[in-house]
């Protein structure tokens, strides 16, 4: 446990607090909207504002930049808030970045009414990623479309158009249940 949490103080060796302010809307009114919608007019209605991003999205500062069938892309800013102790951006950032657009891809394939979850991500690091790398932009792709589990691609690239990762991923694609 750091110093902070154990005795509500901090060495002054650690510098001034950072702070980054957070804030969401009710993922349920995205989900109820994505219950009407394809998946791919569900994507174009929380890039257009209609319907509120999801939180994870907003916790990471990432977005929507481009969506088709079966393709989407998302950025993401960084900075400190997202570092590890090592002092690089967390693997765990990238890992998500990938999960998201793979996920959403098939996403875009899905009629209303049908969702999907990760069964399985394969993820590849290939160099390190810094605040100044940024911001990331990932890249997802279906491979392969299906009514029960389908599979997907993603990439994520740096400011620079360099691949930092990649990943390969099988969705499971089952019914929503009725609200």
């Amino acid at each position: 446990m750091t110093a902070e949490l154990t005795t509500g103080t901090t060495p002054d060796s650690w510098g001034e607090p950072r702070r980054r302010e957070i804030t969401w809307h009710d993922p349920m009114v995205t989900a109820a909207g994505a219950r009407e919608r394809s998946g791919l007019e569900t994507l174009q209605a929380i890039r257009d504002g209609v319907l509120p991003p999801a939180p994870i999205a907003q916790l990471v500062q990432m977005g929507i930049t481009a969506i088709e069938e079966g393709r989407v892309e998302f950025t993401c800013a960084l900075d400190e808030s997202v570092y590890n102790p090592i002092g690089v951006v967390h693997g765990g950032l990238v890992c998500t970045m990938l999960d998201t657009v793979a996920g959403c891809a098939v996403h875009t394939t899905l009629p209303a009414g049908v969702g999907y979850t990760s069964i399985e991500l394969k993820v590849n690091y290939l160099r390190p990623v810094h605040t100044d790398s940024g911001p990331l932009t990932a890249i997802g792709r279906v491979v392969k479309p299906g009514r029960r589990v389908a599979f997907a691609e993603g990439e994520v690239l740096d400011a620079a158009g360099r691949t930092v990762a990649t990943a390969s991923s099988s969705l499971l694609v089952f019914p929503l249940p009725a609200t």
